[in-house]
């Protein structure tokens, strides 16, 4: 940690101490408020915060202190075990073992702690994969066992995309679609997705792919993505069947065909098992009643679907111990008690979010993802706030940058001023303060996880999570590649932010008029070095309208701006 020229330092003790204490009343020493002012937070790339003993840091170092990473991670250990596809019986299997896991901590046997499962019909029926394997079949050789697996927890898994048939096949293979001749296999390096309708028309008997997106080359160099099956998901119904492989695997069927003196004498084998059902959707919610607002609601969602042990693993794991932990410091008095309701939700992504508002009698304050919290260094990963849609997912500028994931659409009626962003990043960097320092950095929003949902009904929601992974859904995503300690540090990040917004205080506001001020400074001279002016202006607006939110939830008035006020 680089420190500014202004020293800092609040010792671990003193914060704390300074989190234990319950009594929302107790004045702080104003000496720490200045002393900790102006602090260099080299470890997160994006505007600095100003830092103090408000806001998110109420919680941080609490939370840190006890969030039980060993039984996290026992759990992440737990559901790593299971292919989970929606509301199959491993899904259910993970669904009950966090509903468990809740019960233990006193959720639905008190009023205040609440636990129930919303149920709904399920799309499509579940789909749920036994075994699978893949034989190269080669003149001169004996038969190679490319892939195969037996049991839900085994690493090839993933070598059956979600919805694909059961089958038993035997063909030629062909290595391009311009060979597929009727019964043949096509093998490709491209997404199934792209070739399947074509390789259907011609008669292949099935398709076998090797694709991989371009972040998942490893980054170390060791090519250790040679032996990556990519996770992918089919229409339901698809009656060709599909299969995933390695691009190592690849490479053998490649060379087995160049090698031949008969490339017709090279041949695949290819089975699958797999049942379907009609069962229902399940989504569980866990709910610390707010003590002065308890019809206002501030959710955190996390989705079991996706076989990954970061993704999303990690994800359901940790908010799963931020809830335990949580609940245990509230029933210990350890902690003040929100006056909003908190409420933690698992399920199917994006389904689970829009069962929760449908069904929920609260009103949404603001939504958080918890998507991708795990990643160790190994991946290439670190963690990052993706925030909601504000100008600069118009137009990008340093020290944003957008990761390999890409920018989303957005027009600029779509943005919807608020400062919740800012009380994430100062909640990341009162992590990385605890910490003695954290990589992180945020971004525009780019899409593509439960925030979305929010973001759609109007409901400030904002991401955290990890990339660039180079095992992203793909079968290396397994334990190895999980770091506890970040499970922990993004776990806390997550919630010290929902428990500012669960419960504001007035003297909340100014630090986070001063982070503002900060971002506003930032973006406002990006925009001028560019020779953007209308891009100045529109961040000069964003920032008004986040401050009126800041002020509206830390001091409650109304959500008009100044001008509209009577």
């Amino acid at each position: 940690m680089r420190l500014s020229s202004k020293p800092f330092w609040i010792p671990l003790a003193i914060l704390l101490s300074l989190g234990a204490c319950t009594s929302s009343s107790r004045i702080l020493p104003p000496e720490l408020f200045q002393s900790a002012a102006d602090v260099d937070q080299d470890w997160h790339r994006g505007p600095n915060v100003a830092v103090g003993l408000t806001g998110p840091a109420r919680w941080v170092p609490q939370l840190s202190e006890s969030f039980d990473t060993g039984r996290a991670m026992k759990l992440i250990r737990f559901i790593d075990g299971y292919y989970r596809a929606p509301a199959n019986p491993y899904y259910d299997e993970v669904l009950d073992r966090v509903a468990a896991e809740m019960r233990e901590a006193g959720f639905g046997e008190d009023p205040r702690f609440e636990l129930r499962i919303i149920e709904e019909e399920a799309k499509a029926d579940a789909w749920t994969p036994e075994s699978g394997e893949i034989v190269l079949q080669a003149p001169g050789s004996k038969p190679r066992r490319l892939h195969g697996f037996s049991s839900p927890a085994e690493v090839d898994r993933t070598m059956l995309p979600v919805n694909s048939p059961s089958c038993k096949v035997e063909g030629v293979v062909a290595m391009h679609l311009n060979e597929v001749t009727p019964g043949a296999i096509l093998v490709t390096d491209v997404s199934a997705r792209q070739v399947m309708e074509r390789a259907e028309t011609a008669g292949a008997a099935a398709v076998v792919s090797s694709s991989l997106g371009i972040y998942n080359i490893d980054p170390s160099g060791k090519e250790r993505h040679l032996d990556a099956i990519q996770f992918r998901t089919v229409a339901p119904g698809t009656k060709l069947p599909v299969f995933q492989i390695s691009p190592r695997s690849y490479g053998s069927i490649a060379a087995a065909v160049e090698q031949a003196t008969d490339p017709s004498s090279v041949r695949l084998q290819l089975q699958s098992k797999v049942r379907t059902e009609r069962r229902p959707l399940r989504t569980l919610v866990a709910t610390i009643v707010g003590s002065s607002r308890p019809d206002e609601a501030v959710a955190m969602v996390s989705h079991i679907q996706e076989p990954g042990a970061c993704d999303n693993a990690t994800g359901v794991g940790g908010l799963a111990e931020s809830a335990r932990s949580l609940a245990e410091l509230l029933r210990k008095g350890q902690v003040d008690w929100p006056a909003r309701s908190v409420c933690f939700v698992w399920g199917d992504e994006f389904r689970q979010s829009r069962a929760w508002l449908d069904d929920t009698e609260r009103v949404p304050i603001a939504g958080f993802s918890s998507d991708m919290t795990g990643q160790s260094k190994e991946t290439g990963a670190i963690a990052l706030l993706e925030r909601m849609p504000d100008p600069g997912a118009l137009v990008t500028l340093p020290p944003d940058a957008h990761t390999p994931w890409g920018a989303g659409n957005v027009e600029e009626e779509e943005l919807l001023p608020n400062g919740l962003a800012v009380i994430a990043r100062c909640a990341l960097v009162d992590v990385g303060l605890v910490e003695g320092g954290w990589a992180s950095a945020d971004h525009p929003w780019e899409g593509g996880s439960d925030h979305d949902v929010f973001i759609e009904r109007g409901i400030p929601a904002v991401l955290l999570w990890h990339f660039t992974d180079f095992t992203y859904h793909t079968s290396l995503d397994r334990l190895p590649y999980v770091d506890p300690d970040e499970v922990r540090r993004t776990g806390v990040a997550l919630l010290g932010a929902a428990l500012a917004i669960a419960d504001p205080k007035a003297p909340d506001l100014d630090r986070y008029l001063r982070s503002l001020k900060l971002e506003e400074d930032v973006r406002v001279a990006a925009a001028r070095d560019a020779n953007n002016e209308e891009l100045a202006v529109m961040w000069q607006n964003w920032c008004l309208g986040a401050r009126e939110w800041l002020r509206n939830q830390c001091l409650g008035i109304d959500e008009k701006l100044p001008t509209e006020r009577k």
